[in-house]
């Protein structure tokens, strides 16, 4: 919105107004991703006690999971859905500094909307009937496919009008760019099977990333802290994607526009920054499944738009981990009766092995911070 006023509309009136001509640095993504971010972190600490103040209010409180660790207990009633404060704090930057005819930008801010009221559904269950479980895992997984398939439609439809790439950017190995669409092999009225490929894999990317994250969200910061060093990887992604020089530089594909979603990220980075500084140990408020199925939502999502799905398994490798750790222990136990870790997901295993939560929050950042910066390592490596 700022940039269509402030450079669209008011700078070409530099020629009657000479001081009119600072407004040239709004066509710079680097200065209002700059900007998107500051806006998104006094929005989160500005609304933060305002928000925390109302939830007391209507007394939405967090309901603690009766098997899961003891020390938890204490945190019941513990103000929730705060993720509200993430998502507004990332919005609304979003749409005051980015260009809005950048059809990428709304794909990413559509995607984490819907995701947020997929949680926000499933936390108002969870408090009006005063239980640790909202929708069913099938209302939540169907939901959640809906929408990355929605995703994945869209950038379809995009690689008509806009030569939007559906091939894969493949860490080490960037002579090697699989297509997933394969709809020029089918001559027959079943053309559209050669589109499932890529919208089976766009699922898969979105909807898991999603539930990663909300996976990783059991202990006070440690999402939020995760989510802060995965999304200043993919505004640097993001921003390479969209440069032509730096992106040929790097041998990785070139999207035209996509560093619009710069500042989708620097805001991310700025509202992840803010919901810390009430989401530090001991959290004064959580985020609920409103905030964490929409982190991990716009985290594949942008993964997805940019084409670096593969390199998502290292900017997010907590998260991974977390979800994996899930999986093992399903699987392992419905199997061969055995638990592999004490507890699932993995900080919990290390919660009950005798880790302070403070010490586990910090260890995994610096895991996630050393994953990060190894995934932007690859943009150089062959």
């Amino acid at each position: 919105m700022l940039y269509h006023i402030l450079y669209e509309f008011l700078f070409p009136l530099n020629r009657y107004w000479a001081p009119l001509r600072v407004l040239n640095v709004f066509q710079y993504v680097t200065f209002r991703t700059a900007y998107a971010s500051i806006t998104a972190l006094l929005l989160s600490l500005f609304l933060g006690p305002w928000l925390i103040a109302r939830l007391r209010d209507f007394q939405i409180g967090q309901q603690i999971r009766e098997e899961g660790p003891k020390s938890h207990q204490k945190k019941a009633g513990t103000p929730t859905m705060g993720g509200l404060l993430i998502v507004v704090s990332i919005i609304l930057p979003t749409l005051l500094w980015a260009n809005l005819r950048t059809r990428y930008v709304w794909a990413a801010v559509l995607s984490t909307l819907a995701y947020a009221a997929v949680g926000f559904a499933d936390d108002y269950i969870k408090i009006v009937r005063k239980r640790s479980l909202g929708l069913t895992a099938r209302e939540k997984i169907g939901f959640q496919i809906l929408i990355s398939m929605s995703v994945g439609s869209f950038l379809l439809y995009l690689t008509n009008i806009h030569q939007y790439q559906t091939k894969l950017n493949v860490p080490f190995f960037k002579a090697f760019a699989p297509d997933l669409l394969i709809d020029r092999l089918f001559s027959t009225p079943f053309w559209f099977i050669g589109y499932l490929p890529f919208l089976v894999f766009t699922s898969i990317v979105i909807v898991g990333s999603s539930n990663a994250v909300n996976l990783t969200d059991g202990l006070d910061g440690l999402a939020i802290g995760c989510t802060l060093i995965a999304s200043a990887a993919l505004t640097a992604l993001t921003y390479i994607t969209g440069h032509m020089v730096l992106s040929n530089y790097l041998d990785i594909q070139y999207i035209r526009q996509a560093s619009e979603l710069t500042i989708f990220c620097g805001s991310m980075v700025g509202a992840s920054l803010g919901f810390l500084w009430y989401n530090a140990h001991p959290a004064e408020v959580f985020m609920g499944d409103v905030g964490s199925l929409a982190l991990g939502g716009a985290i594949g999502t942008v993964a997805v738009i940019i084409k670096q799905e593969l390199l998502l398994v290292f900017i997010g490798g907590v998260f991974v981990a977390e979800a994996v750790s899930v999986m093992i222990q399903v699987v392992s136990f419905k199997s061969r009766g055995k638990r592999v870790f004490k507890m699932a997901p993995l900080h919990h295993h290390f919660e009950l092995g005798g880790w302070s939560e403070s010490k586990i929050i910090i260890r995994f950042w610096i895991v996630a911070l050393i994953l990060a910066l190894f995934s932007l390592s690859t943009l150089k490596l062959r």
